[in-house]
């Protein structure tokens, strides 16, 4: 797989740190006006990124991060997650879709994990093995890491 290549953005300055991982989840009300709203809110909502660097010398005031906030590369981070057996083929590029909607199963976190969107393309860059808890709909899951796919 390709490596991916950077995107420069902001994040608040006590947060920015390298190997950094967070879901980005959009702008607040207070970013509405300010003159860095395009640079700062340049990532997609819903997804997980993490900082690979960190720009010297860039720290602005902020009226939303106490501290300020300064500039940092991110790219979007693997997320590990459970989807069928069937198609935990490493390497393999799949749509993602949640296995199951019982918000009362064991495996709920696992199925349905921050930073990752329904219906976007990822690569199964690592098959982790067995899903640590039974299906309760009796599926056979396997634990992935998924990768963007560009």
């Amino acid at each position: 797989m390709a490596e991916q290549k950077p995107k420069v953005t902001l994040i608040g300055r006590c947060l920015a740190e390298m190997g950094l991982e967070f879901v980005y989840e959009g702008d607040a009300q207070e970013c509405k006006t300010c003159k860095l709203l395009k640079v700062c809110h340049n990532l997609q909502p819903g997804k997980k990124y993490q900082v690979v660097g960190i720009r010297k010398n860039t720290d602005q005031g902020c009226p939303v991060h106490l501290g300020g906030i300064c500039a940092v590369e991110v790219i979007e981070a693997p997320v590990v997650t459970l989807i069928p057996a069937d198609r935990a083929i490493l390497n393999s590029r799949i749509h993602y879709e949640s296995p199951c909607t019982r918000t009362d199963c064991r495996s709920y976190a696992l199925c349905h994990p921050d930073g990752i969107i329904d219906g976007e393309k990822y690569m199964v860059a690592r098959v982790l093995g067995n899903a640590p808890e039974i299906c309760e709909k009796g599926r056979t899951l396997k634990l992935v890491e998924l990768r963007p796919v560009a």
